[in-house]
Order: C-alpha cells, then structure tokens, then sequence
C-alpha cells in the first residue's frame, strides 16, 4: 500500500471530484451520518472548494485511488445555517476556518489519518491568518436504532486535539437518511479551537 496524503486543488481537484463524491456517499452511509444521499449531488457541492478563496481539500490515495479526504473553508465563505451559531458568539465569523468534512475507507482506518487532516487543517488556518478551527457533529441520540453495537463516538479524540464541546452553538442541517427519500432537519453541534 503506498498511501499519499496531498492538498488538491484546482484541475487536479476537478479531476478528483467524481471520485471523492462517491467516496463521500460510501462513508457517510455509516451511522451517524446514515446519509442515503447521491454522488451527483455531493458533486455539485464540491464545487464550493474549487470556487471559494481559501479553500482547502486534502486528498488521501492509495496508488490512484482516493481513499480518504478531508475539507476547510473559511467560514465567511459557508452557508448561512453554518455561520449562524458564530454571528451571537464570541467567534467573529472572519476568525474561523471552518472544518468540514473528513472521510476515510474503512480499512484505511487507524493509521494515524485523522490525526494528519487535522494537522493539515490547521496548519492552513495559521497560513490564513485565521486563529480560530471549528466543526460541527450530527447529534443522534444513544438509543438511535441504527447505532452500531460497540458504536464509539470521536468526542476523546476531538477533546485530546485541544477542541471544545459548544452546546450553546448549535445549527440545523437537512438531508435524507438512508431509506428517506427526502430531506429531514438533524440537529449538528460545534466543536471549537483557538490556535496557539
């Protein structure tokens, strides 16, 4: 296996989309995400990183194949529903690169890749002058029936790279679980980071 982890922008990104499209349909099926959408639309969403200024997309391949990726933008650049919990908090808005998605194959899993794109994410965020990092998780409760046996959420590793649980900065996310065939609202919380 000789895995390469790269920023990706541009035509190379452009060329990656498809791929990464698919990849994000696959891993976000899993719980608890249960996304039941499509790779046309995650397609046209990508676009967002190859427009916006400041965006950040790095690309995990094994050989040629994009196994793993992970997003950034800087939050002036998201959507109104990402933005708003920041507009009535202490964060202004033009301090944040927001982290948007990571994904990675299942078997590509424990070897240290979450632990890269956010090294990568945040080394950008200091490349930007932005000195604030944030995300945001679904909220499913404990009793979801669809959460896996044995399920172990990312909050211990989320806190040991220095981030915050913010229950006061919360938004709303749409899309369809797996089996919908339309969108439904999920609750998504942020999780907060000032640089060093």
């Amino acid at each position: 296996m000789s895995l390469s982890v790269t920023p990706a922008s541009g035509e190379e990104l452009r060329r990656a989309l498809p791929s990464l499209a698919r990849l994000r349909t696959e891993v976000f099926r899993d719980f608890p995400y249960l996304y039941g959408g499509n790779p046309g639309y995650e397609e046209r969403y990508l676009q967002t990183y190859l427009e916006a200024p400041g965006a950040l997309v790095v690309l995990v391949r094994d050989g040629a194949e994009v196994v793993g990726a992970s997003t950034a933008l800087p939050l002036v650049a998201e959507t109104a529903e990402i933005q708003r919990p920041f507009l009535r908090s202490e964060f202004g808005p033009r301090d944040v690169l927001y982290l948007g998605e990571s994904v990675l194959r299942a078997g590509y899993r424990g070897r240290g890749l979450g632990h890269r794109f956010f090294d990568e994410r945040e080394a950008h965020a200091r490349r930007l002058g932005l000195p604030v990092t944030a995300f945001c998780a679904v909220q499913r409760p404990a009793d979801h029936p669809a959460r896996p046996e044995g399920y172990r959420p990312l909050n211990a590793f989320w806190e040991a790279r220095g981030y915050v649980e913010r229950p006061d900065l919360e938004t709303t996310l749409s899309w369809p679980d797996v089996g919908e065939t339309g969108d439904t609202p999920k609750p998504m919380r942020f999780w907060v980071r000032r640089l060093a």
